[in-house]
């Protein structure tokens, strides 16, 4: 592109919310040139419940992003997911117009336009209409159509929702705190560009996003996404029963899963003892490091059930070849990997943020896939925006862009 193109995304999690400012590299990867990071404590189970706190998060995040970067932000990708998010499939069909009857890029977008027809509540949105492939004139299979000789055209598509007054809190904090927002996108749906590999999505593979309150799921076959779901359980819901059953505060809980947790007690030797103080107690007494690995791990089978029926639930029980991609911060236990695979029977692996630039050795990890996600998102999108638009002249585009900054900070 002929001139500098920056992108800012927005992860707004239950326990942090996390800012990236990225450009946009010719081969269209991201080099990371800022980021902020801030805790939060204004959602619960991804839904906004204090706005003047999130707001608050939002803005000591983006605060220290512009810091970093030198650049003001103006707009943003934002992550949306929660366990209001709902997905459905949905087919639609036209008639090709056209005396040759060669499907063109209108015919695409009718047909998607017809299976966005779906019955729903009025307290409910549409966040994405993702086209899942292409049916002509019966023949099943078909990517791109576009050219091909029809007189019917089918598109099956993936319908992400939302309810409305979720996605307007959230629209709500992030433009009180000074940003506009360029496109809200399901959180595992942007995680998956920063995760998942062409081939992972082929041969099928879950999505596994273990995030402070919730899990994100995302199933993907054939290529696509075929289901999405969101879990009600996360790394707090670990730390939380650590401090039940240990009874010490959530931040004694939250040191010892991270310091001594392991997923496996079996890998744990069973004397070696850890010093705790419960609370009420003056005096220190000692906990075994394997009790602490049985009440992780107890938990985190809680977790995998509820994927392994999910995964069902999108019919892709043994259809997933590339197994599951574990990332987010709740990923970040030892063992866990191993632990995912014993229980789902199938391969699982621990995968962070992938083709980024610039500063990775910040970024890089699992904590920061969302991010990272929603920033290649707008790339990949705009990019496939440019080429199916060829009246869109690279002034234009760089007018769009030019709303994200209004310039370097004296």
């Amino acid at each position: 592109m002929a001139e500098q193109t920056v992108l800012v995304s927005i992860d707004v999690g239950t326990t942090k919310v996390c800012v990236l400012i990225g450009e946009v590299s010719r081969a269209g990867g991201i080099d990371i040139i800022g980021f902020g990071r801030a805790p939060s404590d204004g959602l619960r189970k991804g839904v906004v419940i204090d706005i003047d706190r999130t707001v608050q998060s939002v803005a000591t995040a983006v605060e220290a992003a512009e810091r970093l970067s030198g650049f003001k932000v103006r707009s943003a990708f934002v992550g949306i997911s929660g366990n209001h998010i709902g997905s459905q499939n949905s087919r639609g069909m036209v008639a090709v117009s056209g005396h040759r009857r060669d499907v063109a890029r209108e015919d695409t977008l009718r047909a998607i336009d017809a299976a966005r027809a779906v019955s729903m509540p009025n307290t409910r949105e549409i966040l994405h209409v993702i086209p899942r492939g292409y049916v002509v004139d019966g023949q099943e299979g078909v990517r791109d159509p576009i050219g091909m000789t029809a007189v019917r055209l089918e598109v099956e598509t993936h319908i992400v929702t939302a309810s409305q007054s979720g996605v307007q809190n959230l629209t709500k904090c992030i433009q009180r705190a000074g940003v506009e927002i360029d496109e809200l996108v399901l959180a595992p749906l942007a995680t998956a560009e920063a995760v998942l590999s062409d081939e992972d999505r082929e041969l099928g593979v879950a999505l596994v996003d273990i995030g402070g309150d919730t899990t994100d799921l995302a199933v993907f076959h054939d290529g696509s996404i075929a289901h999405a779901a969101t879990i009600p359980m996360g790394g707090k819901s670990i730390t939380s029963d650590l401090g039940i059953v240990l009874r010490v505060t959530p931040e004694v809980a939250e040191a010892l899963k991270l310091k001594h947790g392991n997923a496996l007690p079996g890998d744990v030797d069973p004397d070696e003892v850890v010093q705790i103080t419960s609370i009420g107690e003056e005096l220190a007494h000692g906990v075994t490091r394997r009790t602490v690995a049985q009440i992780i791990e107890a938990r985190l089978k809680d977790v995998f059930e509820a994927v392994q029926q999910e995964v069902a639930a999108a019919g892709a029980t043994n259809r997933l070849q590339a197994g599951v991609v574990l990332t987010g911060g709740g990923s970040m236990l030892n063992g866990i990997n191993r632990a995912g695979r014993d229980q789902l029977g199938m391969s699982a692996r621990v995968v962070g943020p992938q083709n980024l630039g610039g500063l990775t050795d910040q970024v890089s990890t699992p904590p920061y896939a969302a991010a990272s996600g929603l920033l290649l998102w707008g790339a990949k999108n705009w990019t496939l925006d440019e080429d199916h638009d060829g009246n869109r002249s690279l002034e234009g585009l760089s007018g769009r862009l030019g709303k994200l900054f209004k310039g370097l900070m004296p």
